[in-house]
C-alpha cells in the first residue's frame, strides 16, 4: 500500500476532495445571499407580491445551501491538526488568528441574524427582517474576505519573520492580511460568487420559461440575471487579467504552468499563446501544440515582445504538475468566454425583444447553469495545484508540512469514510434542492395567528406551498 499511496499523497487527495466539496456551497451563498437582500428590497419598494414569494423560494434554497457549506467546511478545521499538523506548527502563528478573525465577525454576525432571516418573517417588522437580511449577505462577504486573505498569504506571504526553527511569526499585520495578491483574489472570488448566482438564477428561470411553468416570475428573475451577468462578467474579465500580471510578477513558476511555457525563445520573439497542447512534463515540453506567437506577450504582458518566466528555469522539483493547472486553467477561461458570449447574445435578444421566445437562448441559459460552478473548481485548482511544491509558497514545502506520524492505512480510511458521508449527505441535499426548484416559488400567504396573537414564525425548508403549511 505505501507503494502505491504515501500519507502526503492521501493526505493532498483528501484535502483537495473536501476543499473541493466545499467550496460549491459558500459561493453560491455568497452570490445568493446578496440576492436575497435585493429581492427583499424590491418587496419593500413595490409591494409586489411576486418579489416576496421569489424571496421566500430562494431563502429554502439558501438556507439548505447554507447548512452544507457548514457541514463541509467543519472537517477542513480538523485535518490541519491531524494531517497538516507540521504547517499548523510553522505557520499557525499566523493562519490560526486570520482563521478566529473569521470566527469572530462573520460567523458571530451570520449567527446572530441567520435564525432572524429564516424564521423570522412576520415575527419582527418587515424593515428589521430586511435588516437580518443584508447581515447575513455581509457576513457571507466579511468570511470570504478573512479566508481569501488566509489562503491569499500562503500564495504570497509578507509580514513575517522566521525564528531559527522555520516557525514564522508575525511581524505586520497589515502586510500579512493585505499581502500582494489579496485584492485581486478577494475580487475574483467575489465576481465568481455573484456570477455563479447569476447563472444559477438564469437557468433556473431559462427551465420554467421552456417548460411553461411560473412564467411571470421566470421572465422576472432571468432579466435580472442578465442584467447581473452583464455587468460582472465582464469585470472578471478585467480582474482576471490584473491578477494574472500579479501571479507573473509574484507566482512566475505557476503562470509558466498555467501557459505551458517551457523555455525562453529568441531575443524579441515574445511569448505565443497556446491553444491546445498536452504538456509532457517529464520531456519538458508540449505535445501536439497548437499556439499563436506573440499573443502570449499580449495577454500576460501586455506588450508585443514582453517574456515570463518559463518553466526550465528552476529545477524540476520546484515545479508545479504541469498538466491539471494547464488544462483547468483553460476550462476556467473557456467557461468565463461562453458565460460572455451567452451575456452578449441575451442583451441582444432582449433589445430586439425576444429574450423569453428564443428557444436557443433559454436551452443555453438551461446547459449553462451550473457553469459558474466548474469555473470555480477549475480556478481554485489552478490556484492551489499552481503553487505546487509549495504549502506556503516558496518557503515551505507540502511535503515538509505533512504529519511525519500518519499511517497510509489511516489516512486511506478517513478518506474513503469522508467521500462516503459526503457522497451522501450532500446527495440527499441535492436531491432535496432539485425538489424545491422542481416546485419553484408559490404564493406566500400569512401566517395563522395563534390564540395568544403570538405570529406562527415562517417555515423555510417546506417544500409544499402555502396549503401544504397550512397557511
Amino acid at each position: 500500500m505505501d507503494a502505491l499511496f504515501s500519507p502526503l499523497l492521501l493526505s493532498r487527495i483528501q484535502f483537495g476532495f473536501v476543499i473541493s466539496c466545499h467550496i460549491l456551497f459558500p459561493a453560491f451563498t455568497i452570490g445568493l445571499a446578496s440576492w436575497l437582500a435585493f429581492l427583499e428590497f424590491r418587496w419593500l419598494r413595490t409591494r409586489d407580491a411576486l418579489w416576496r414569494d421569489l424571496y421566500f423560494f430562494w431563502l429554502k434554497i439558501f438556507a439548505v445551501s447554507f447548512g452544507m457549506g457548514v457541514v463541509s467546511g467543519i472537517v477542513m478545521s480538523f485535518q490541519f491538526g491531524t494531517n497538516w499538523a507540521v504547517l499548523s506548527e510553522k505557520a499557525g502563528n499566523i493562519l490560526g488568528p486570520l482563521l478566529s478573525y473569521e470566527v469572530l465577525t462573520a460567523f458571530f454576525l451570520e449567527a446572530t441574524f441567520l435564525g432572524v432571516m429564516l424564521f423570522g418573517a412576520r415575527r419582527v417588522s418587515d424593515k428589521l427582517h430586511f435588516f437580518a437580511t443584508c447581515m447575513v449577505a455581509l457576513g457571507t462577504l466579511i468570511s470570504t474576505f478573512w479566508i481569501i486573505s488566509a489562503n491569499s498569504w500562503m500564495q504570497t506571504p509578507q509580514g513575517y519573520t522566521l525564528t531559527a526553527d522555520g516557525v514564522f511569526e508575525p511581524a505586520s499585520w497589515w502586510a500579512i492580511v493585505f499581502n500582494p495578491s489579496f485584492p485581486y483574489r478577494l475580487t475574483h472570488m467575489v465576481l465568481a460568487a455573484f456570477i455563479t448566482t447569476c447563472f444559477v438564477i438564469g437557468g433556473v428561470s431559462a427551465g420554467y420559461l421552456r417548460r411553461g411553468v411560473h412564467v411571470e416570475a421566470g421572465k422576472r428573475m432571468l432579466r435580472l440575471a442578465m442584467v447581473f451577468a452583464a455587468i460582472a462578467v465582464p469585470l472578471q474579465v478585467f480582474v482576471g487579467d490584473q491578477h494574472g500580471l500579479n501571479v507573473g510578477e509574484h507566482q512566475p513558476i505557476k503562470l509558466a504552468a498555467m501557459e505551458g511555457h517551457w523555455e525562453q525563445g529568441e531575443k524579441g520573439a515574445g511569448v505565443p499563446l497556446v491553444l491546445f497542447a498536452l504538456p509532457n512534463q517529464k520531456a519538458e515540453r508540449n505535445d501536439y501544440e497548437i499556439a499563436v506567437p506573440k499573443l502570449g506577450s499580449v495577454i500576460l504582458t501586455h506588450s508585443l515582445d514582453g517574456e515570463i518566466q518559463p518553466l526550465k528555469s528552476v529545477p524540476a522539483d520546484d515545479r508545479p504538475p504541469v498538466a491539471p493547472v494547464f488544462f483547468a486553467f483553460r476550462a476556467m477561461v473557456g467557461l468565463g468566454t461562453a458565460m460572455l458570449l451567452l451575456v452578449l447574445a441575451s442583451l441582444w435578444m432582449w433589445r430586439r425583444r425576444r429574450l423569453f421566445e428564443s428557444a436557443w437562448l433559454l436551452n443555453g441559459w438551461r446547459a449553462m447553469t451550473l457553469a459558474g460552478f466548474a469555473a470555480i473548481l477549475a480556478g481554485w485548482w489552478v490556484a492551489e495545484i499552481g503553487r505546487q511544491p509549495y504549502v506556503v509558497y516558496g518557503l515551505l514545502r507540502t511535503a515538509n508540512a505533512v504529519t511525519p506520524t500518519l499511517a497510509t492505512g489511516s489516512v486511506l480510511t478517513s478518506l474513503i469514510v469522508f467521500a462516503t458521508v459526503y457522497f451522501t449527505v450532500f446527495g440527499a441535499g441535492i436531491w432535496y434542492l432539485l425538489k424545491l426548484i422542481r416546485k419553484g416559488p408559490q404564493p406566500h400567504e400569512p401566517a395563522p395567528q395563534t390564540k395568544g396573537g403570538d405570529k406562527t414564525p415562517a417555515r423555510p425548508l417546506s417544500v409544499g406551498g402555502a396549503e401544504e403549511e397550512g397557511a
